[in-house]
């Protein structure tokens, strides 16, 4: 019997080589999108063979300081995951990029960020019947749904306590999910949450300059 060792990135089912060759052969950045039970995280990496780059990355927790107050794992935040990456790598002076799913599926989830990067302006491969309708993307779903629950008040609650307990009433998903994307095309950060965005400097930071004193100095 002839024992076969494969990689172990292979067998934990994290890394497709085949993919992986032609990417460092294509010299193409790649994006790649990560949905876990709670947020949305989503990378522009540029290949090399000494290690991949990260050359621009968004979290779904960066939409609060836009005043996203959804839930930061649906199609709507993962498409505003995507439209603010994309801006973030047109600023880097990158246009354009191909999606990389390694072993995973392709989900409506991973079509949703990907129709924001591509609204955002970065040039991506796809085919637009993918794509999840305009209905889907703004939460339209989410808002009917929680129309025909609403006759039921505690279920309601139940489901949508989460929303509920940021100040969304979930069916106004749709207008609510306009003004937040409006803010990202515009790069307009809610006051007081800019250092959710970009880290402010702090005094302790700062390096102190040590002046010695010479003999002779007056005091």
């Amino acid at each position: 019997m002839v024992y076969t060792s494969t990689f172990r990135r292979i067998r934990e089912r994290k890394t497709n080589y085949r993919k992986r060759e032609k990417l460092l052969v294509g010299k193409k950045d790649f994006v790649t999108v990560n949905v876990s039970d709670q947020n949305i995280s989503a990378q522009l990496i540029r290949p090399d063979l000494l290690g991949d780059k990260v050359m621009a990355s968004v979290h779904s927790n960066e939409l609060l300081s836009y005043g996203w107050k959804g839930s930061r794992k649906n199609i709507p935040s993962c498409y505003l995951v995507g439209l603010l990456l994309g801006k973030k790598c047109l600023q880097k002076k990158i246009s354009s990029a191909i999606l990389y799913i390694g072993k995973r599926h392709f989900t409506t989830k991973i079509a949703a960020c990907l129709k924001g990067l591509s609204e955002a302006g970065l040039e991506l491969p796809f085919t637009e019947n993918i794509l999840p309708s305009d209905d889907r993307i703004q939460g339209t779903h989410i808002a009917d749904y929680a129309k025909k629950l609403k006759a039921n008040d505690d279920v309601y609650k139940s489901r949508f306590s989460s929303n509920l307990g940021s100040g969304l009433e979930p069916e106004k998903y749709p207008s609510h999910f306009s003004e937040v994307k409006d803010k990202i095309v515009n790069d307009k950060v809610e006051k007081g949450k800019e250092s959710e965005k970009t880290p402010k400097t702090t005094a302790k930071s700062k390096p102190k300059s040590k002046l010695s004193k010479k003999k002779g100095d007056s005091k």
